[in-house]
């Protein structure tokens, strides 16, 4: 690059007055800033919550990504069939499938095992929309914990059981979206 070119705009550094070679200015900013966080804090729109004696709100939990749960179908069946869809779309590579043939006349095969490493999880999504057949989905429970890595790793019969826990309170989502349940 020549200091001559034409296609070249030098642009000069501007004179910084009084007032910006000062902190003061700054200062103030900031400081008008956490007056304002403070007075809503104070005027009752608070965020945040006293956990655990006190539980938060989840807003919408069509939109809320939390512990994983295997949906069964009208028949009481797991609705998984064994596509390894899911398991291909993740990102973190947590869940694991064996699927096995079918006894059933309505599908070609279901998993044997479905295993799903919570720890692993990033909680993404990929799963849930990947699923052909709206069998995995992310509920609004949030309060996962375990004493050991094993107890982390959620196994068929405990996703079902998550369906279970959830099923009253967060119908299927392809329900709500207006799908078939």
């Amino acid at each position: 690059m020549k200091a001559d070119d034409p296609d070249v705009r030098w642009v000069e550094e501007p004179e910084l007055g009084l007032s910006g070679k000062m902190y003061l200015p700054m200062f103030l900013q900031g400081l008008t800033t956490t007056i304002k966080h403070l007075g809503r804090s104070l005027s009752g729109n608070v965020v945040t919550v006293s956990y655990p004696d006190q539980e938060p709100e989840i807003g919408n939990p069509l939109n809320y990504r939390g512990v994983h749960r295997l949906n069964k179908d009208a028949q009481g069946r797991v609705k998984c069939v064994a596509c390894f869809l899911c398991a291909t779309a993740c990102p973190a590579h947590c869940i694991d499938i064996i699927g096995i043939e079918s006894p059933w006349d309505d599908r070609e095969k279901y998993p044997q095992s479905f295993t799903i490493d919570e720890l692993r999880c990033i909680y993404c999504g990929m799963c849930e929309e990947a699923c052909p057949v709206d069998a995995i989905e992310l509920t609004s429970l949030y309060s996962l914990t375990g004493r050991s890595r094993e107890e982390m790793i959620f196994d068929k019969e405990k996703l079902l059981s998550v369906f279970d826990q959830t099923k009253d309170k967060e119908p299927m989502k392809s329900a709500q979206l207006g799908g078939t349940a």
